[in-house]
């Protein structure tokens, strides 16, 4: 079955405008499926499963793969029908760095074709109270405190203006805010602190390598928590990794588990793959090796 296409036409800059024009040389595709709003990058993804496409490519940022990730997942047997390629088109393509593939599309383009196969964990994501709860789930990066309140600021209009500048501009304002305490328990630790990261792979927020011992396909997800989330941290976290020694800063807790559980006594928002999605309690586990993903 031919290759099907879900594609961002809102996907910040050239990129999008040259992927637009020349889609009709792109071969061998069955269908573009363009999402118009927020949340139709899931609905096309299930569609296209449903329809028996056995590739789907999302062309656009991290927020356009994370919502087809989720589409093939909402099939019971999704990941294990169907292969995914990407289309770096967007603000950050985080995973683009994380697979090394060119943001050139053409050149990724080349990659989806070629037809390599890589296996990488996928981890899920329970959200909110027991009779309200939903399911989500995340391939690259995911964020509760800070970094999700700046992703929650930044409007569409904002990244087109701004591009990467949005994101420092809400992430300014999101630090000036007060910062609640979230708690995090795992098999072997209970801690608490005001910032959380979880990383499937090394990479967070672009070519910044902040889960230096993370690999995709290993059963683990990193988790790296701020005791206190303000610029005094975040300073000292940059020098820690330009020298690779995040693990031994004492401003931070970093460890690898396969499962975690996440709350707090008020209202923190959530972020995956740079998407705000909710806010805590959440419950994070590891799908080990689930995922077909088109890589060099």
């Amino acid at each position: 079955m031919p290759t099907c296409v879900i594609f961002n036409p809102a996907a910040k800059g050239d990129k999008a405008r040259h992927f637009r024009h020349d889609l009709g040389r792109l071969e061998p595709v069955g269908a573009f499926k363009p999402t118009r709003a927020v949340g139709d990058g899931r609905v096309r993804a299930a569609e296209a499963v449903r329809e028996g496409f056995d590739t789907l490519v999302a062309a656009g940022g991290d927020g356009t793969v994370n919502e087809v990730l989720n589409g093939i997942g909402d099939i019971p047997d999704g990941f294990q029908r169907v292969r995914l390629g990407v289309l770096p088109l967007g603000t950050m393509n985080v995973l683009a760095w994380e697979l090394k593939l060119s943001l050139n599309w053409q050149r990724a383009w080349e990659v989806i074709q070629r037809g390599h196969e890589r296996r990488f964990d996928v981890i899920n994501v329970e959200m909110g109270a027991p009779a309200q709860k939903q399911t989500r789930c995340f391939v690259q990066m995911a964020g509760m405190g800070v970094d999700a309140r700046a992703v929650e600021l930044v409007t569409r209009e904002m990244k087109k203006k701004a591009g990467v500048g949005a994101y420092l501009l809400a992430g300014w304002k999101a630090l000036r805010e007060t910062h609640a305490t979230i708690k995090v328990k795992s098999a072997d630790r209970e801690i608490a602190g005001e910032q959380v990261l979880i990383g499937n792979g090394r990479y967070y927020g672009g070519p910044w390598p902040i889960f230096a011992r993370a690999k995709s396909d290993d059963g683990l997800m990193d988790v790296v928590v701020f005791k206190r989330a303000h610029w005094s941290s975040l300073l000292s976290g940059s020098w820690s990794l330009l020298w690779r020694r995040l693990d031994r800063n004492p401003r931070f807790h970093c460890f690898q588990t396969q499962a975690l559980s996440l709350t707090s006594e008020v209202a923190v928002p959530v972020e995956l793959d740079g998407e705000w999605v909710g806010q805590l309690p959440v419950t994070v586990t590891v799908r080990p090796q689930i995922l077909r993903l088109l890589a060099p």
